[in-house]
């Protein structure tokens, strides 16, 4: 498929006065507003969304001393949570969801998504195949988490290579790296009225002398999802006011335990995690997903001459899932068995830089078996060094690292060639703080990533996402070129942030569809695998061509009454194009928005109201997603009853518009929308 605009898109788009909308303007204006004398007030500084960090951080890229770019803990994650990850971090800037209905949800970061957003827990893979399917689920749970980081720019290449999008970072304390006095815990649960939701999540934590111990566990069960209207506008028999095939039954435990010396810890733990959801559509497909995961960690303090610390994590995955059809049969078995481990020493500073040197191998056996398994089981391995560094001089920081990656393919099937690959990637970025409490950041990453086994293999029906996909054994590596530049104001009354970014990729790998007759129509095959003008399934190739993103993210926080009441103005936008001028498909549309923060004594309320405009960027073949606004308000209550023991009841309502929302970043946008208007109520305590 060649993804270029028709000339009724062109005129459209040249008839537009401006790309972005009044609100960019707006959050602009109180951001560059020169030198705002509220700045130089005697009131308390507001700290930027998202920065507050809580121990223990030592599975986040910033115990080896460099900042995520968002961290979301506390009380704005118990707001955020939804029933899948992509769906949690989905409000965050630049960040969408590829939300195939409530069971399976990957987080997109400006556009980015499937590979090219690596997805850890606790600084290392997930082991799971969420980046073959959008149906497949990520393998972690939010109720279990402590805080979720998202990472760019140079601190990426600890963990992978040509990662442009990002990484995201699912922290929880399954390995304890400290000594408790008193043994603790936590609980949360809630109950949500439009999926009719009812989960709860309990966590305790204690020390035998030099031993600590930890216990986690949760449940998650809901019913079919309540919608406003119909599932599909285009059949009336989709269901009216469900969406049907969209139940959930999850449940995760996990105990783990270490030794906590003088100088470190070693410890390790084991995971139980399962996950039976519905895929919404007219095949009524489920999957039954199981993961047991084992993990070892371990801290030692100068281990070395010169090194500050040493830093070992390993991880072992078992992960299987079946995907049912309607009838209850097996379609199709999938297995990942995958082997991954880190080490990193940070050295101490060596003509004013400090950093980090690490390796990491991986080895992944994958198997597909079935009728719908239209991916070839294979081995894949790779190996890599990294290097991350830091320093700061006068009013700078600066900050380089890179990147050698050694990635191997070898398909399980003598028809089909082993593919191996050398990955180069480097990064570098500076912060000047041109004057007090503001500060512009400048980053350049050139990054290197290797076709994964879908792309170069596939072959066969992929009933999720009603396709026929055809890999291309001879795609060569990607390789992004991403440069950003953000303005911060980070004191004063009046605070934000705006970034905008541009990412140019060579070889860049998609999606086209097959005209195999020349008759400018997409090829269809039916269930049989005939050509069939209305067959069900399109023909995509995976192929290559050069592409690039830009956008823009902005917010500004304004303390209305210090401390008592914050309000929060913020959007963000991308473009995706193809070679020629053709739109990338199911790219995020512009959103903008305001959030107001109240809190007082016991009492904290959140309101937030974003518009998402209408979709018409679009790739041929591809329709527009009309917009909509989202409602959502919260109150909770904090109590308090001894010095260790408190409570905290919330009470939410979420799309209190009851909007028919469609994503356009869904595969399912016309048949599975977000939930209706939904009142979710719960109580979170610790003691």
């Amino acid at each position: 498929m060649d993804y270029s605009d028709h000339e009724s898109n062109n005129a459209r788009w040249l008839r537009k006065r401006s790309p972005l909308k009044p609100a960019t303007i707006a959050l602009f204006i109180f951001l560059l507003h020169p030198l705002h004398s509220h700045g130089q007030t005697a009131g308390k500084n507001v700290e930027l969304p998202g920065v507050m960090i809580t121990a223990p951080v030592s599975n986040s890229a910033e115990s080896a001393g460099f900042k995520p770019d968002t961290v979301v803990s506390g009380d704005r994650l118990r707001r955020k949570r939804e029933t899948n990850l992509g769906d949690t971090l989905s409000h965050e800037l630049g960040v969408s969801s590829s939300s195939f209905g409530p069971g399976a949800g990957r987080p997109i970061i400006r556009g980015q998504d499937g590979p090219r957003v690596q997805v850890l827990e606790n600084g290392i893979g997930t082991g799971d195949i969420s980046t073959i399917s959008p149906d497949h689920a990520v393998a972690t749970e939010t109720l279990n988490a402590s805080r979720i980081e998202i990472l760019r720019g140079p601190s990426t290449l600890m963990y992978g290579s040509g990662i442009s999008g990002g990484v995201v970072n699912v922290i929880n304390d399954r390995i304890p790296d400290r000594l408790f006095k008193t043994p603790q815990a936590s609980f949360e649960g809630r109950f949500n009225s439009a999926l009719e939701e009812r989960n709860g999540a309990l966590m305790a934590s204690g020390s035998l002398g030099k031993v600590s111990w930890n216990l986690e566990g949760m449940k998650r069960k809901t019913n079919d999802v309540h919608i406003p209207g119909l599932a599909n506008p285009n059949d009336p028999d989709s269901g009216t006011g469900l969406i049907r095939n969209s139940a959930i039954d999850s449940s995760n435990l996990s105990v783990g335990s270490s030794y906590v010396g003088e100088r470190g810890f070693v410890g390790m733990s084991v995971s139980r995690l399962e996950n039976f959801y519905g895929i919404p559509g007219p095949e009524g497909a489920k999957i039954d997903m199981g993961q047991t995961r084992y993990g070892l960690a371990g801290d030692l303090d100068n281990p070395l001459k010169g090194f500050r610390q040493l830093k070992m994590r390993f991880n072992y995955n078992d992960y299987q899932h079946k995907e049912l059809e309607q009838s209850g049969a097996v379609g199709s078995r999938f297995s990942n068995n995958e082997l991954e481990g880190r080490a990193e020493l940070a050295h101490k500073p060596i003509a004013q830089w400090q950093g980090v040197v690490g390796i990491q191998l991986q080895n992944r056996n994958f198997s597909a078996k079935g009728e719908e398994a239209f991916v070839p089981s294979s081995l894949s391995q790779s190996a890599s060094a990294f290097i991350l560094e830091k320093r700061h001089w006068q009013r700078w920081q600066f900050e380089a690292g890179g990147r050698f990656e050694h990635t191997l393919h070898n398909p399980q099937a003598s028809s089909l060639q082993t593919r191996d690959f050398n990955l180069y990637s480097i990064s570098a970025g500076g912060t000047w703080q041109f004057r007090d409490g503001y500060q512009l950041n400048l980053t350049a990453t050139r990054g290197q990533r290797a076709p994964n086994t879908v792309a170069l293999y596939a072959n066969g029906i992929h009933v999720a996402t009603n396709t026929f996909e055809q890999g291309a054994q001879n795609l060569r590596k990607e390789t992004s070129n991403n440069f950003d530049i953000a303005l911060q104001k980070t004191s004063g009354l009046i605070t934000g942030k705006v970034n905008l970014f541009y990412n140019h990729v060579n070889d860049y790998i998609f999606q086209q569809s097959r005209d195999s007759n020349g008759d400018g129509l997409a090829d269809r095959i039916d269930d049989e695998g005939m050509l069939n003008p209305h067959g069900a399934y399109l023909v995509q190739d995976y192929t290559q061509t050069r592409a690039k993103f830009y956008g823009l993210e902005a917010e500004a926080i304004v303390a209305l009454v210090p401390d008592t009441l914050n309000l929060r103005l913020f959007t963000d936008i991308v473009y995706g194009r193809l070679k020629n001028n053709g739109n990338i498909p199911r790219i995020t549309p512009q959103r903008f928005g305001f959030d107001l923060d109240f809190k007082k004594n016991a009492w904290q309320a959140n309101f937030n109201l974003t518009r998402v405009t209408q979709q018409d960027r679009v790739a041929v073949l591809e329709s527009e997603t009309p917009g909509y606004t989202l409602m959502n308000a919260e109150m909770s209550y904090h109590m308090k009853l001894t010095k260790s023991v408190n409570y905290t009841l919330f009470l939410q309502g979420r799309n209190l518009l009851d909007s028919d929302i469609r994503v356009h970043t869904s595969f399912l946008k016309d048949v599975a929308p977000l939930p209706g208007r939904a009142i979710v109520a719960g109580i979170r305590g610790a003691f």
